[in-house]
């Protein structure tokens, strides 16, 4: 299947323990901000790159609204969204995202440059770091119930536990 796939191709390690590169990004209200600075008190992150076009996307980022302030509670996690919306659509995302209500950190990607940076090709593409900012897992693609995957890796980060595919 694609899913299998796709998550075959992202199934390789040498991206771990690779930190977030630096590139700079905009929040929502226009302000530059640098990826290199995105931080979470030792404590992990999920980074998701997603758009407004992209269903999955929408989809993942949705389900993991329901369930993000039990994961804050329990894990200490914070979740960045990175949209890699063009500059055609990326107008859409502010309003999307205030729609909904996402407690996330979210960023646009107008020129892709953090998108190329990460070797992103599809959205969503979801990334989760220890907490020192090392990239330690990654998946494409969205399927429901994927979120309590992300959990899980992020659990085991939380306990010192090493992670793999």
């Amino acid at each position: 299947s694609i899913t299998a796939l796709a998550f075959m191709l992202v199934a390789f390690t040498s991206d771990n323990g690779r930190k977030v590169p630096a590139v700079d990004v905009k929040t929502l209200d226009g302000k530059s901000a640098s990826s290199g600075k995105f931080t979470n008190d030792g404590k992990p992150m999920i980074i998701c790159f997603w758009a407004t076009w992209c269903g999955p996307c929408k989809n993942e980022l949705n389900a993991i609204a329901e369930v993000y302030e039990d994961w804050k509670k329990e894990t200490g996690v914070k979740l960045i969204a990175i949209s890699i919306d063009d500059s055609k659509s990326s107008p859409k995302v502010v309003s999307y995202v205030n729609g909904k209500g996402w407690e996330y950190e979210c960023y646009l990607d107008v020129n892709s440059d953090f998108k190329r940076a990460m070797n992103v090709n599809n959205p969503p593409h979801t990334f989760i770091t220890d907490g020192s900012g090392n990239i330690v897992w990654q998946h494409v693609a969205y399927k429901e119930g994927d979120e309590s995957k992300y959990i899980d890796v992020v659990r085991k980060i939380v306990k010192g536990e090493k992670v793999s595919h």
